[in-house]
């Protein structure tokens, strides 16, 4: 069953529970003039997560459609959502649309150049390009002006059912665990460390956000920045090789 909390004025944080990965899925639904979904989650989850978005809006009134890098949880319930409202249409960077999206959506996605603006009533997204961070060369991040929000997909990644949203800095501590328990995995690579990495964090610090919209565990209320800035010494310490600690 989907947990939906309302963890910013008209921000909801809708998130399904797998057990047998041991991990939160959070989708995050705007309320405004154009409705904003960030996230689809996988096919197979849609059913759950459309009934979440129904208590929170009509689902037929979705305009936009995000998420940071082309992936399941991330966009794999796209079509989906484009059956359900007529209007949507896909937001990604231009990377992503032209190498992914174009081909996989119904439907034409609207493509951000970094910095560029989309506007949905009360609300402003920035996008910003990541490439490699957390993922995939297509990776982004939008960061939305007016509440200071930044929609950081799977950056502070925390295994297992945490609150909705906490002002603790233990997040950090959490993800350095999450990230030293997938070394024995198959996901050991799930994050690559690389010499771009740390300006890219101080990149999205730099925003100042408030509020961190995160995909697994946790989101979190209060200085987004120096959380964001806390991470990269982690990244370094588990994931970064020789040549990538010199830089």
């Amino acid at each position: 069953m989907s947990d939906i909390t309302e963890i910013a004025p008209n921000l909801f944080r809708i998130s399904v529970y797998a057990e047998a990965f041991d991990l939160q899925f959070n989708h995050f639904l705007v309320r405004d003039e154009e409705p904003l979904l960030y996230h689809t989650g996988m096919r197979q989850m849609f059913p759950e997560v459309r009934e979440a978005v129904a208590k929170v809006i009509d689902p037929t009134t979705l305009r936009w459609i995000s998420w940071s890098h082309f992936e399941v949880d991330e966009c794999g319930a796209l079509n989906a959502w484009l059956e359900t409202a007529p209007n949507a249409a896909p937001v990604c960077g231009v990377i992503g649309g032209l190498v992914n999206v174009t081909d996989f959506s119904d439907r034409p996605p609207k493509m951000l150049e970094p910095g560029q603006v989309l506007e949905t009533g009360e609300r402003r997204y920035r996008f910003h390009s990541t490439p490699h961070l957390p993922h995939g060369w297509d990776a982004g991040a939008l960061f939305e002006e007016t509440t200071a929000t930044l929609f950081c997909s799977d950056l502070l990644h925390q295994a297992g059912q945490m609150e909705p949203i906490t002002e603790s800095d233990i997040i950090l501590e959490r993800t350095r665990e999450a990230i030293l328990a997938q070394q024995a995995t198959p996901l050991m690579d799930y994050v690559p460390y690389t010499h771009n990495t740390g300006r890219l964090l101080g990149e999205l610090a730099d925003f100042n956000p408030k509020t961190l919209a995160i995909m697994h565990g946790s989101s979190f209320s209060g200085d987004g920045g120096r959380l964001l800035r806390g991470l990269d010494p982690i990244f370094r310490e588990v994931l970064g090789t020789p040549d990538a600690n010199e830089h």
